[in-house]
């Protein structure tokens, strides 16, 4: 940072180019009252926009923190109202900038402030200070005075400004330059440090690099045996501590690996004997599978027959029905016609009394007119030869009574008889219209079980046909098995081959003689125990469905 006797020729040098010379601070100090009296009521406007303002606001904490920042600006002024430029002015202007450069502020706002301070400083000078026209003659003070000494304020005002910005900046740029410096200092002694640990480093990587040497040739030399199938290889050099615990994990992984060799030695003869027994029950299952086919096949082809009967029947059950149906349905049109019949008897019934009625009534005219024939006579009779023409008359009128009186009883009797036999036919017909009754009972109880055993039948022929698709299903199936169980045969003897190959390559290893004498004695121990047993020979299929299922199930169980 300059000096103060640099600082001071500086503002000397700025007073001189932009003409703030004696006169013009003369023209200052002709103001300096009105400066002092309008300052503090400038200060407020400027505070209360600071308030109003969230980016400013946040510099002040509390009334009091501003009203002490107002006061120091209030004695800054005392120095530009009396155009004293001193070093007392530098030191202010010095610490405001630098006050702005700690706290923060841009100049855009310190500068918009100074705007609303000389606003009102330029109103309250102009305002007092411009000519009037006057009563008593010119007045004191001419528009050239208020210009010079405007013209000095905004100078002052200017230089202000240029002096605090300056100093801002100056304090922006002393802060960054320290930056720099601490960074530099920072970045050196990070150097130094990377240089202490990267020599640190090569020098235990030299270390580091002497002990893998010596612990990759240890190890070289015991994989390599272990390369020549030596599993009765070890470590036994002195390692380094930090490769001990290698060294520990190296020597029980080869005694697992030895471990785990022995063991399968012991196992392969095991294995050869497991795979023979293996082999002889895949073909024993072979053998048995061929012939599970062969029933199978035949089962299929019962059930085909089976299926089919069960069907015709089911189509015998639905033409019966059918039968039935028609059967039920004259029987029903027979009652239909007998009750008509009974109606047709009935109303013939009704008729016969009818014409009963009418035939009473003829006979007796019959017989009133007999009376009044002989009443008739009697009265010819009286008139002797006068009435003897009506008495011929009245014999014949008689006569004629009698005959109709012997037609009309012939005709009763006749009648009589036909209602008799009516009322039989009428009972015979009503026996008859129960008779069918009945039969039609029976008709329908008899198309119910015929409908039953129809649609017993259909269940019958779709359960057989599910049985049907379920045995060709397992047909194939065993199809399939059997195609299998010959993988499986061939897949035996392969094993057996790769059994021998495995003990082969298994015994060029060199193993411990007491782990591996005691491991084979295991082996035989197994060998023994898993001995194969003999299996029984499997019969053969019958040609019989109900004798190949029996064979089926005896051949599964004994498998």
């Amino acid at each position: 940072m300059k000096n103060d006797a640099q600082q001071q020729q500086n503002i000397q040098d700025r007073l001189a180019f932009i003409e703030l010379d004696d006169d013009a601070c003369a023209s200052i100090r002709s103001i300096k009252a009105i400066l002092d009296r309008e300052l503090p009521v400038a200060l407020d406007l400027f505070y209360k926009t600071i308030q109003k303002t969230p980016e400013t606001r946040k510099f002040f904490n509390s009334q009091k923190h501003m009203d002490s920042a107002k006061g120091s600006q209030v004695d800054h002024w005392k120095s530009i109202s009396a155009g004293n430029f001193d070093q007392r002015y530098v030191a202010n202007v010095r610490k405001v900038g630098q006050t702005h450069a700690r706290i923060g502020l841009e100049p855009r706002w310190y500068i918009g402030g100074y705007a609303i301070v000389v606003e009102h400083l330029i109103n309250s000078i102009v305002t007092e200070m411009w000519p009037k026209n006057s009563m008593l003659g010119r007045p004191k003070i001419g528009p050239g005075q208020v210009s010079a000494s405007l013209s000095a304020l905004i100078k002052a005002m200017m230089l202000d400004m240029d002096l605090s910005i300056s100093m801002y900046v100056e304090a922006a740029e002393e802060a960054r330059r320290k930056l720099e410096r601490e960074a530099a200092q920072e970045a050196e002694r990070v150097r130094a440090e990377e240089a202490k640990r990267e020599a640190l480093r090569q020098s235990e990587e030299e270390a580091a690099n002497r002990e893998r040497t010596a612990v990759l040739t240890a190890m070289g030399a015991a994989i390599a045996r272990v390369a020549n199938k030596d599993l009765t290889s070890r470590i036994n050099e002195d390692l380094p501590p930090a490769y001990r615990e290698l060294q520990t994990e190296f020597n029980a992984a080869i005694e697992q690996v030895e471990t785990a060799m022995q063991q399968v030695v012991a196992g392969t003869g095991g294995m050869v004997s497991g795979t023979q027994e293996i082999s002889s029950a895949a073909d024993d299952l072979s053998r048995r599978t061929e012939q599970q086919a062969a029933s199978l096949e035949e089962t299929a082809a019962s059930l085909e027959e089976i299926t089919t009967t069960v069907k015709k029947t089911a189509q015998e059950s639905a033409h019966a029905r059918d039968t039935v149906s028609s059967a039920k349905s004259a029987a029903e049109t027979s009652r239909d016609v007998v009750r008509q019949a009974v109606d047709a008897m009935a109303e013939i019934e009704n008729s016969s009394k009818e014409i009963a009625k009418i035939i009473g009534v003829i006979d007796e005219i019959a017989f009133q007119t007999n009376l009044l024939a002989l009443n008739a006579g009697v009265e010819a009779a009286r008139a002797g030869d006068a009435g003897r023409g009506f008495a011929v008359v009245a014999s014949e009128v008689r006569a004629l009574a009698q005959r109709s009186a012997e037609a009309a009883k012939q005709i009763k009797t006749l009648i009589s008889r036909s209602s008799e036999q009516v009322e039989h036919g009428v009972h015979f017909v009503s026996d008859s219209g129960r008779t069918l009754e009945q039969i039609i009972s029976h008709v329908m109880s008899i198309n119910e079980m015929i409908l039953s055993i129809a649609h017993a039948a259909e269940e019958q022929a779709t359960g057989l046909a599910q049985v049907n698709v379920a045995i060709a299903e397992l047909d194939q199936t065993t199809q399939q098995n059997a195609a299998m169980v010959e993988e499986t045969t061939a897949a035996c003897h392969t094993l057996g081959q790769q059994t021998d190959e495995l003990q082969r390559i298994v015994n060029s290893f060199a193993l411990t003689q007491h782990g591996t004498s005691a491991l084979r004695h295991t082996a035989d121990h197994m060998s023994r125990k898993i001995a194969p047993k003999p299996l029984r020979a499997s019969k053969p299929a019958q040609p019989k469905l109900k004798a190949a299922s029996g064979g089926e199930k005896a051949d599964w169980e004994e498998f």
